[in-house]
Order: C-alpha cells, then sequence, then structure tokens
C-alpha cells in the first residue's frame, strides 16, 4: 500500500503507541506528524514538522494524506483553565479534521474519552461529546471515534489521580460486567493497535468503537 497518515499527538501516551504501529505497518509509506513538539524516532518512512495546531486550518504546506489519527488531549490541570482544555480538546480536534478535508484525507480517526456527549453536565464529558460531534458534520467518507475508559500505560508525566485509578481498577474490573463493560480500564497500546487495525479497513460512516470494539481489533 502507499497510504499516507497524517498523526496529531505523538508525544501522548496513546499517540506514542500509534506512531510505532505505523511505523512497523507495511499499509502506509509515510507518516507525518504534527504538534509543538517532535519525538526522539527516527525512521525512514517518518516526517516531524512543528507547528501550531491553532492555526492549522491556515497551514499552506500540509502535505497530501489518506488517514489523520488525532490523538490529542489534555487535563484541564495541564492546560491551567477550562477554556485552555477547550482550546486543545475541542478547538484543535475540529480544526485539524477541516484541515484534512483540504489535503484530502478521507477517514479522520479519534481518540474521545467513554462517557462523551456534548449534553453532559460534566465539563470534561461535554468537551469530548462537542468535538466528537464537530467532526461527525464533516463531509469524511470514514469516522472512527474511540472512547476508552482508563487508559493504562507509563505516561511521560505524573498524573496522581490517574495511578491512584490504575491500583483500584484491577479490583474493580471484573464487576463492571454487562454495559458497565465500557467503562473497563483498556491499554493505550491496545487502543492504538485496534486504531491502526480499523484505519486499515476504513469502514465508512461515523462509528463509535468502546471496550468491546477494540478488544475484538486487536488481532494484527
Amino acid at each position: 500500500m502507499n497510504r499516507t497518515a497524517l498523526l496529531a499527538g505523538a508525544t501522548g501516551l496513546v499517540g506514542g503507541h500509534v506512531l510505532d504501529q505505523l511505523l512497523a505497518d507495511d499499509t502506509w509509506s509515510r507518516v507525518v506528524t504534527v504538534g509543538r513538539r517532535t519525538t526522539p524516532l527516527r525512521h525512514d518512512k517518518l516526517e516531524q514538522r512543528v507547528l501550531d495546531l491553532g492555526a492549522i486550518e491556515a497551514q499552506g504546506d500540509l502535505p497530501r494524506a489518506d488517514d489523520i489519527f488525532c490523538c490529542l488531549g489534555t487535563t484541564i490541570r495541564q492546560a491551567g483553565s477550562q477554556a485552555a482544555f477547550r482550546r486543545v480538546d475541542h478547538d484543535f480536534v475540529v480544526g485539524l479534521a477541516r484541515a484534512g478535508l483540504r489535503i484530502g484525507v478521507t477517514q479522520f480517526l479519534l481518540v474521545s474519552a467513554i462517557g462523551a456527549d456534548p449534553e453532559s453536565r460534566v465539563f470534561y464529558s461535554r468537551v469530548k461529546g462537542e468535538a466528537e460531534a464537530g467532526v461527525r458534520k464533516l463531509p469524511y467518507r470514514a469516522v472512527q471515534i474511540f472512547r476508552p475508559g482508563l487508559l493504562l500505560g507509563e505516561r511521560s508525566e505524573f498524573r496522581l489521580g490517574e495511578r491512584i485509578a490504575m491500583l483500584v481498577t484491577p479490583l474493580l474490573q471484573p464487576l463492571l460486567a454487562g454495559p458497565l463493560r465500557r467503562y473497563r480500564s483498556i491499554k493505550a497500546s491496545d487502543v492504538a493497535r485496534a486504531m491502526v487495525r480499523i484505519a486499515r479497513e476504513a469502514p465508512r460512516g461515523p462509528n463509535v468503537w468502546e471496550y468491546d470494539g477494540m478488544r475484538a481489533n486487536l488481532a494484527t
């Protein structure tokens, strides 16, 4: 195959695993990362571009691509305010999706979160839901939305709440059965594997992938 992938959020927990998966997959002959930082990785088919994601719609030199993997995400604590959080988790995401249409992208893959709902009374979930809605409105041939619960893996930055949750999660996981299965924690590497597997097949639609859907797509 001779596809080009554009990846935003390559320095994050899921994004780092997505980058590894894309570089190892012959489906994509070129992988372009965009964002304010580069990764230390070097690879023949990897190109890293430092740019302001807040102004990506105005970028005139973005390469043509087939698939966008959007793994952007922060926390209100990291961002510093609700407005700053919304800028990253909504404005950057929707801006990237709009820019993708201009460069020929036909599939947009988004890491969201379980509970995302534009009508939610919880700010975090509402912003995630609004970002999903913004992407869904765009005329992509395929939109894949991934809603993991607690992500398991080693982040570059320390998050106390997540670290505590990781200790408690193994005890609670068996209790999350039936409709509650969607809230089960999942390895960030498994989310990445599912994203790349589904991206290869590019099922049409907007499609939402939660715990069971992602786990069913881990085979290589």
